[in-house]
């Protein structure tokens, strides 16, 4: 996947969950681009897709409440699919579902994560699953309100929406005065990533060359949310990523096991 880091690095600071929209569709030409990126996407990575659904999602998300508040009015939705048979389903589902995100926000879009308040058979109908597939999570898309609706504005406060934890309490390694600036760029956008009622299940190790992302406590789907916390460092992991390309930084990740996640290793840093 090619990332365009200037339009999805800019994305990350303008993305908000929205769950209240205009009762406008897409344009053709906006419908075509989902499709074409998600096909793109498709083509690049394997044990995760994600499905643009020019369709109604009203069914899908009937009743959606919870802690993520009631979907109203959005014209079409994104399916994030996953091979279950994949040992690393929830971390790349979650960073893939999120290039998806940016790239609605990119475009003036709103989205909302919804991870555990879907009718999955209702998805069925839309995109067809393979033998070991599960919808791992679905996103509403379309114009938001300009205004957040009352119900948005309960819930940003219920959940702290928009509250993070200062990096100091999630960084461990070298000091914070000793960070380069690629590290610094990359943690802050990291931090802004969306998790599942705002938990920021995430903490990070970090050194020089490279950045260790962990799960803060053993992963398993939380009773409210039914999300793993996986999925939610999945999200980070592509921030991490967006943040240091903007900062001239090129890197790869390593998948680690068990509560350790993914570490991230300077490959190229420009001049």
């Amino acid at each position: 996947m090619i990332i365009p880091k200037e339009r999805w690095y800019d994305a990350i600071f303008k993305r908000r969950s929205r769950r209240a929209y205009l009762n406008k569709s897409l344009t053709d030409k906006e419908i075509e681009h989902f499709m074409g990126f998600c096909q793109e996407l498709n083509d690049s990575v394997t044990g995760v897709k994600v499905i643009f659904v020019p369709h109604d999602p009203d069914k899908v998300l009937k009743g959606v409440i919870g802690s993520y508040g009631k979907v109203k009015g959005a014209p079409m939705f994104a399916a994030f699919i996953g091979d279950t048979n994949d040992p690393l389903v929830q971390e790349k589902t979650g960073y893939f579902g999120e290039s998806f995100i940016l790239e609605a926000t990119a475009l003036g879009l709103g989205t909302c994560w919804v991870g555990g308040f879907f009718n999955p058979e209702e998805v069925a109908k839309h995109v067809a699953l393979g033998a070991h597939e599960k919808v791992i999570a679905i996103t509403p898309v379309g114009y938001a309100l300009g205004e957040y609706s009352f119900t948005e504005k309960f819930f940003y406060r219920m959940a702290s929406d928009h509250k993070r934890q200062e990096l100091e309490n999630m960084c461990s390694g070298l000091p914070k005065n000793e960070w380069p600036t690629w590290v610094k760029t990359a943690l802050e956008a990291a931090r802004l990533a969306p998790s599942a009622v705002n938990r920021q299940p995430w903490s990070f190790t970090v050194d020089k060359d490279w950045i260790k992302i962990s799960v803060d406590k053993p992963d398993m789907n939380s009773n409210i949310t039914k999300i793993s916390k996986r999925l939610d460092c999945g999200i980070a992991m592509l921030h991490l990523e967006i943040g240091a390309l903007a900062s001239g930084v090129k890197g790869i990740w390593e998948y680690l096991d068990g509560k350790d996640i993914a570490v991230f290793k300077v490959a190229y840093a420009k001049p």
